[in-house]
């Protein structure tokens, strides 16, 4: 697997553990999860469902994928 993945947000959730959001990529089968909260998310506003984002250190949990470290996707990215 890639060190980091290109995915799509899908909405954004208020869960008991604080603010999250659900992302999909073509390469990884299923939803990707990730926290909005540093350190895992770099960026000062919250992502809209929609909006492209660069995941990596991408782990399998018994619930499905979670990216350690987020951010959205830059021009400079491609």
């Amino acid at each position: 697997m890639k060190s980091t993945t290109r995915a799509v947000v899908q909405k954004t959730v208020n869960g008991r553990h604080g603010p999250y959001a659900v992302a999909t990529s073509d390469s990884i089968r299923g939803s990707i999860t990730f926290s909005l909260h540093p350190p895992v998310w770099g960026e000062r506003d919250i992502p809209e469902a929609g909006v492209s984002v660069l995941l990596s250190d991408i782990r399998q949990k018994r619930a499905g994928w979670r990216a350690m470290s987020g951010r959205l996707l830059r021009p400079s990215d491609e």
